[in-house]
């Protein structure tokens, strides 16, 4: 599979927008975290779900590779493996899956395993969890509460590009309260502050 250095190269060389990057690493490390705890969740349970951590994170980290000029939203999430396996590189099909699942209302792939639903569901928290973090006084991730991310997160009118409907899944696609994702996600990014600049 492709490693995170190469993943971080290929992304420098395609995608312009710096902050596009960070958000890409906001989501590997999320991505990482929920692989790890719907791992002890679900172990228990014979459902066959693939909970790698290496490729969550992956899938996390790559799955707006495309998001530049040139490529339609319809093959935003597909494109980026094209261009992957064109240049030689081990892409698994659940990491595919699950890029392209994660803007699956101009793809069509829907969302289907735990990976799928994750990325579906943290891609927009994350950037709700970026927003709550530049209003504070400090602008520093550690300074940032569950409370204060499920409180913005009820206001509507505040990161309004923010999918909440697409967050609130998590209780029915992933088994964990808003609260639990929110805390999850919320100190993963924390953990990487220092690579978010936050």
């Amino acid at each position: 599979m492709i490693t995170r250095e190469e993943a971080l190269k290929f992304l420098s060389e395609k995608i312009e927008n710096k902050n596009i990057i960070k958000h890409m690493i906001a989501c590997e490390a999320m991505m990482r975290s929920l692989a790890l705890k719907l791992k002890t969740q679900n172990s228990n349970l014979k459902t066959g779900e693939n909970f790698d951590e290496d490729e969550w994170a992956t899938a996390g980290l790559l799955h707006d590779g495309d998001y530049c000029e040139g490529v339609p939203p319809e093959r935003q999430g597909i494109q980026v493996t094209e261009w992957l396996r064109e240049r030689g590189f081990e892409i698994p099909e659940n990491v595919a899956q699950a890029m392209a699942a994660h803007n699956s209302d101009n793809t069509g792939v829907a969302p289907q395993s735990k990976m799928d639903w994750s990325l579906f569901c943290g891609d927009s928290l994350t950037g709700l969890i970026v927003a709550a973090t530049l209003v504070l006084p400090s602008r520093k991730l550690t300074d940032l509460t569950v409370e204060s991310v499920i409180k913005r997160y009820r206001e509507p009118s505040f990161a309004r590009g923010t999918r909440r409907e697409d967050i609130a899944l998590c209780q029915e696609k992933l088994g964990l309260s808003l609260e639990e994702f929110v805390k999850i996600s919320l100190k993963a990014m924390q953990g990487i502050s220092q690579d978010l600049g936050l």
